[in-house]
This record gives structure tokens, C-alpha cells and sequence, in this order.
């Protein structure tokens, strides 16, 4: 596949992450990370805020590849 359309299709991908991810977030956080004392809510709610890095990360490699020599 060329990068180009890696990169199409990456870009796409990583904006519903960061979409489903937030949504997901807030959905925890609304529900569950509220009962937590105050030092499990820090810790819940940067867990939360940068464990998506990750996934875009690896994303972003992806993308990055060069193309196949043919």
C-alpha cells in the first residue's frame, strides 16, 4: 500500500481515536473516577488523558513506513 493512502487512511483512524477516546473518557470519568478518593482521581484522570498517545503512536508509525521497493 503506498503511503499516501496510509497516511489518508491513518489520518481518518486517528481522528475517531481521539474521538472514541474522549468520549470513552468522559464516560469513566462521569461515572466511576468521581467515587475515588482524591489521589486515585489524579491518577485515573492522567491515565486517561495520556494512555492514547499509545495507540496513535503505533498509528502514526504506520503511517510512516516507507513504501515497498518494488
Amino acid at each position: 500500500m503506498p503511503q499516501r493512502i496510509r497516511k489518508l487512511i491513518g489520518t481518518v483512524l486517528l481522528l475517531l481515536l481521539v474521538v472514541f477516546w474522549a468520549l470513552s473518557a468522559m464516560a469513566l470519568a462521569q461515572g466511576r473516577v468521581t467515587q475515588l478518593g482524591w489521589f486515585l482521581q489524579l491518577i485515573s484522570y492522567t491515565l486517561l488523558g495520556a494512555l492514547w498517545v499509545i495507540p496513535a503512536g503505533l498509528l502514526i508509525r504506520w503511517m510512516e513506513r516507507p513504501d515497498r521497493k518494488v
